[in-house]
């Protein structure tokens, strides 16, 4: 990292808290690039642990093929492991983990142990009526995957991609208006009980997600540099 992280002896570690399409991969590869931070996200770490053959990995895998929830026990279990490796030295961005005041309070309890916390947990907040316009109309050219949007990114010939010419577009089955407002309410109602907790230890700091790409860059970039410093 640089200024004033420097010399700072321990990572960095960030919760990035926000529903689908508001901008949490883009910010988060962002996040890595510029401060050296690792993305986690639930999904990936029980993924690798499985492949890897490791303890907690091979615990995880009987789970799943059982056709079970993964325990909070072997989740921690495999973010230990994780966090063990040098990659991982300047810092991570927890994705999907958290989901509950018992796994927050567990994670709490599994940082203190190397002398490590959250730094802050980063709320990036939504207008639930424009994050249904903004994700049910997404749509991507089938051949190169470019993005566009109903509203605020046309094609300038309709229904040729600008990128590659391509003339094949499609959108995601979820990404309906209705389906998405659906998703947007399950997230609110799991995820205030996580706002709660760390608004009491402090840790809690919400960004505009609302804002353009570069103003919520902005953002997350003061505050890593000040929990860093």
């Amino acid at each position: 990292m640089d200024g004033a992280s420097a010399t700072r002896t321990r990572p960095v570690n960030l919760i990035l808290l926000g529903p689908p399409g508001a901008g949490k991969g883009t910010q988060a590869r962002i996040l890595e690039e510029k401060f050296g931070l690792v993305q986690l996200s639930t999904g990936d770490l029980l993924r690798a642990a499985v492949a890897a053959g490791t303890e907690a990995g091979k615990a995880a895998k009987a789970v799943m093929e059982a056709g079970d929830l993964v325990s909070d026990e072997i989740v921690l279990a495999i973010l230990k492991d994780r966090m063990a490796d040098d990659d991982v030295a300047r810092g991570i961005i927890l994705d999907g983990f958290p989901r509950t005041e018992a796994q927050a309070a567990a994670l709490d309890a599994l940082l203190k142990a190397s002398g490590q916390t959250i730094d802050a947990a980063i709320s990036l907040e939504v207008e639930d009526d424009a994050m249904v316009e903004r994700v049910s109309g997404r749509f991507t050219c089938a051949a190169c995957g470019e993005g566009y949007h109903d509203s605020f990114k046309t094609p300038a010939k309709d229904g040729v991609c600008d990128k590659c010419g391509g003339t094949e577009m499609k959108r995601r089955a979820d990404d309906n208006a209705e389906t998405v407002r659906t998703r947007l309410q399950a997230y609110h109602a799991q995820t205030a009980p996580l706002i709660a907790y760390y608004a009491g230890r402090d840790s809690l700091v919400t960004v505009d997600a609302m804002a353009s790409i570069t103003d919520v860059e902005a953002a997350l970039e003061t505050i890593v540099k000040r929990v860093a410093g």
